[in-house]
């Protein structure tokens, strides 16, 4: 389990990015708040949003 404390900060990270607000304000705040140098967003067609979220994404 993560506490509060082990957030300050990671090197490394893997971010779903669906293309909408939330996913897209978390990898922003993965990169400028936690300081992850190393970000891999992963997206995919899941059916249940629009195409274009997902193209979005990209």
């Amino acid at each position: 389990m993560l506490n509060k404390q082990s957030l300050k900060t990671v090197e490394r990270a893997v971010v779903l990015l669906s293309g909408g607000l939330d996913s897209s304000t978390l990898l922003h705040y993965v990169v400028k708040k936690l300081g992850a140098r190393e970000v891999h967003a992963v997206s995919f067609l899941y059916g249940q949003k629009h195409r274009r979220e997902l193209e979005a994404a990209a």
